[in-house]
């Protein structure tokens, strides 16, 4: 089974860049679907209200039984004091497996890391660029599995890869999607030097063509069993079970 570990979905509000504005998935699913992707990780993009983000995803999950999967979108700051409650509601209720922060919203802060590891789900965590927050927050909650986008850096910077795929090796709690990574010795040295457990595939769709950053995983050449890993196993291990289908009707509160 090969899943996709980073897509987003539903809409955003401040409509100025793609990334804040709207992430449809009527592309990404049709190029998924020929490149053989089975399963996706969903989560909204940049949004000034997660609870009505979440809420979007949810429905968009329900819409695609055994298709996608739901992550929950937190804001370290603007959600201090609910951010269980959100995390909660979108596990218990619509059965989402995961959670997603991104450094320029708000780093990680312990609540953040403490409903990860409450529920038991692995946060996806951009640290855009940052990876030395990963050395405070990874061994301070070593039950919680973080998983770094673009192997450190969608901006292309070369040193985040490098001191990222450092830390692949240090911190075991720690591993990389490859989702946008431009420069593609450093995904190689990734999984040479960490190993094929330590990546997770990723597409950053849909803004991103899913069977183009499916090709980079294929052109590692990896042996099947170390492909298999990257382009799902790891993220089954981290997953366990396939949620459930999210509800049909979902509202906010």
């Amino acid at each position: 089974m090969i899943i996709d570990g980073h897509c987003h979905a539903g809409r955003g509000e401040r409509l100025t860049a793609p990334w804040n504005t709207a992430a449809p998935l009527g592309a990404y699913l049709r190029r998924a679907r020929a490149a053989g992707i089975d399963r996706t990780v969903v989560f909204a993009p940049f949004a000034g209200d997660y609870a009505r983000a979440n809420a979007e995803v949810a429905r968009i999950v329900a819409r695609h039984p055994g298709r996608l999967i739901g992550y929950a979108c937190v804001h370290p700051v603007r959600d201090a004091g609910r951010v269980r409650e959100l995390v909660g509601r979108a596990v218990c209720e619509w059965g989402f497996q995961g959670m997603k922060v991104h450094r320029l919203d708000a780093p990680a802060t312990r609540e953040v890391c403490e409903a990860a590891a409450t529920f038991g789900v692995p946060m996806l965590y951009d640290v855009a660029g940052a990876p030395e927050l990963l050395e405070q927050a990874a061994p301070q909650y070593p039950e919680v599995t973080f998983v770094v986008p673009h192997l450190g850096s969608f901006a292309d910077d070369w040193r985040a890869h490098q001191r990222l795929i450092d830390q692949l090796t240090r911190l075991p709690n720690v591993l990389a999607d490859t989702s946008g990574v431009r420069r593609f010795d450093y995904l190689v040295q990734a999984a040479r030097r960490a190993g094929p457990d330590r990546l997770v595939f990723g597409s950053d769709g849909p803004w991103l063509h899913p069977a183009l950053e499916l090709a980079k995983i294929r052109l590692l050449h990896l042996s099947p069993d170390q492909e298999a890993l990257v382009l799902g196993g790891n993220l089954r291990r981290i997953l366990g079970p396939v949620a459930a289908p999210a509800p049909a009707q979902v509202t906010t509160r």
